[in-house]
C-alpha cells in the first residue's frame, strides 16, 4: 500500500490551487481585453496568423493615408488650374476686345496692363505649392521652383517626370504634374500648322488659321505664300525648297489649297508680301501672352500695320484656345485619377473589413464561454480550498 505523507498532500494541494488561480487570472485577463489570444503562448499558430493579418491591415492603412494625400494634392492642382483657366478666359476676352476697331492707343494701353498682370498671375499659379511646400508643377523635382522669368521669356526648371503613390496593392496614382506638359508643351496654330504674315508686308492682307482637309497627303513642312503681284502668288515648300504652286490667281476670301490644307487670305496684298503656313511648334502659354502684349504695344497707323495687329490678335486667340484645351485635358486626367482613388478606397475598405473579421474570429473572446469557464474554475478552486481546509484540520488525535 502506498503511503501519502501530509507534506506531499500539502504540496500537491498548493500546486492545484495555484494552477486554478492562474487559470482564473488568465480568463479574467481575456475578459478584460476581449481577446482570446493576448500573448504568443496563448496560441502560437494563431499568433503567427494574427501577425500576418495585422501586417496586411497596416498596408491598407498606409494605402488609405496615401490616398488622402494624393487626393488632396490632386484637388489642389485642379483648383489651381481652374484659376489658370479663368485667367486665360479673361485674356481671350481681352483679345476679342482689343480686336475691335473702336480701340484707341489709350484703351489698348489699359488692356496691355491687364494682360501683363494676367501673365504674372498665371506665372504665380504655375509656381504654386502644396501644404508641405512642394511645388505642384515641377514634375519629380518638387523642391525646385518650376518657372522663372528671364530676359528672353519664362524658363521651365522642372522635369517631365511625375510622382506616384501606391493607393492599393495593384494601383499606383500619379500625384504630381509636369509643368512642361501643362504650360509648355502646347502646339501653336491649329495644332497641325500655324499661319502668319511677314513683318515686311506692305499690303493689308491677313490669313486665316486654316485647317487640314486631307490627312493622307499632309506633311509637317514649312510653306510660304509669296505674292508676285497683287493678283498672283506662288506657294513654296521651304522645307524642301520646291515650288508647289506657281502663278496662281488671287481672289480675296477664296480658299487656297496645298499640302492637304486649306487657308484663306483676305484683303489686298502687294507684290513681295509673304504669308507663312509652318508646321505647328511648341509654344508655352507665357510666350502666347507675350505675343499679345507685344502687339498691344504697337500703334497701327496704316492698313499694313493694322493687318499685322489683327493677325497677331487672331493668332493669340487661337493659341489661347490651345492652352485652354490643354488645361481642360489636364483637369480631366486629374478627375479620372481622383475617381480611381475613390474606387481604390472602396476596395481597400472592403478588404480591410474582411481581414478584420478573420482576425476577430481568431483572437476575439467568446464571452459566454469564457464566463462559464471562469465560474467552473472558481467552483473548482473553492472545492479544492474547502477539501484542503478539512484535511489540514485533521490529525491522529482526532480518532483517539
Amino acid at each position: 500500500m502506498t503511503r501519502v505523507t501530509t507534506a506531499y498532500l500539502f504540496q500537491k494541494t498548493a500546486v492545484d490551487i495555484a494552477k486554478q488561480q492562474f487559470e482564473i487570472s488568465e480568463i479574467q485577463n481575456q475578459i478584460g481585453t476581449g481577446k482570446r489570444i493576448n500573448k504568443p503562448s496563448d496560441g502560437p499558430a494563431e499568433t503567427a496568423r494574427i501577425i500576418d493579418l495585422n501586417q496586411a491591415i497596416g498596408s491598407i492603412d498606409q494605402f488609405q493615408r496615401n490616398s488622402i494625400f494624393a487626393n488632396q494634392r490632386l484637388g489642389l492642382e485642379d483648383a489651381t488650374l481652374s484659376s489658370v483657366n479663368n485667367s486665360l478666359q479673361r485674356v481671350r476676352d481681352l483679345a476679342l476686345q482689343a480686336n475691335s476697331g473702336s480701340q484707341t492707343t489709350e484703351t489698348r494701353a489699359i488692356i496691355r496692363a491687364e494682360v501683363e498682370q494676367r501673365l504674372e498671375e498665371i506665372l504665380d499659379y504655375a509656381n504654386a505649392r502644396d501644404g508641405n511646400g512642394n511645388y505642384l508643377f515641377s514634375g519629380s523635382k518638387n523642391r525646385t521652383e518650376p518657372f522663372t522669368q528671364t530676359a528672353t521669356g519664362v524658363v521651365y526648371n522642372g522635369d517631365q517626370n511625375q510622382l506616384s503613390l501606391k493607393v492599393s496593392a495593384n494601383r499606383n496614382i500619379v500625384s504630381s504634374e509636369s509643368g512642361y506638359d501643362v504650360f509648355v508643351n502646347i502646339k501653336n496654330g491649329n495644332g497641325d500648322f500655324a499661319t502668319s504674315l511677314s513683318a515686311a508686308n506692305t499690303g493689308d492682307g491677313v490669313i486665316t488659321a486654316g485647317s487640314v482637309i486631307d490627312n493622307a497627303i499632309f506633311q509637317a513642312n514649312d510653306f510660304r505664300i509669296t505674292f508676285t503681284s497683287p493678283t498672283t502668288f506662288d506657294v513654296v515648300n521651304n522645307t524642301t525648297a520646291t515650288t508647289v504652286l506657281a502663278g496662281q490667281n488671287y481672289v480675296s476670301g477664296q480658299a487656297i489649297n496645298f499640302n492637304g490644307t486649306e487657308v484663306v487670305i483676305s484683303g489686298e496684298p502687294q507684290a513681295g508680301d509673304e504669308f507663312q503656313a509652318n508646321a505647328s511648334r511648341r509654344q508655352d502659354v507665357f510666350a502666347t501672352l507675350q505675343v499679345f502684349i507685344d502687339a498691344l504695344e504697337t500703334d497701327p497707323s496704316d492698313p499694313a500695320d493694322q493687318a499685322r495687329f489683327t493677325q497677331a490678335l487672331d493668332q493669340t486667340i487661337g493659341d489661347v484656345d490651345n492652352a485652354l484645351t490643354n488645361i481642360l485635358n489636364t483637369r480631366t486626367f486629374i478627375g479620372t485619377r481622383q475617381n480611381s482613388i475613390e474606387t481604390a478606397n472602396i476596395e481597400n475598405e472592403g478588404a480591410k473589413i474582411e481581414l478584420q473579421t478573420t482576425r476577430s474570429q481568431i483572437e476575439d473572446l467568446d464571452y459566454a464561454q469564457a464566463i462559464t469557464q471562469l465560474q467552473l474554475q472558481q467552483t473548482t478552486l473553492q472545492a479544492i480550498q474547502g477539501a484542503f481546509s478539512q484535511v489540514r484540520g485533521q490529525s491522529l488525535f482526532n480518532f483517539l
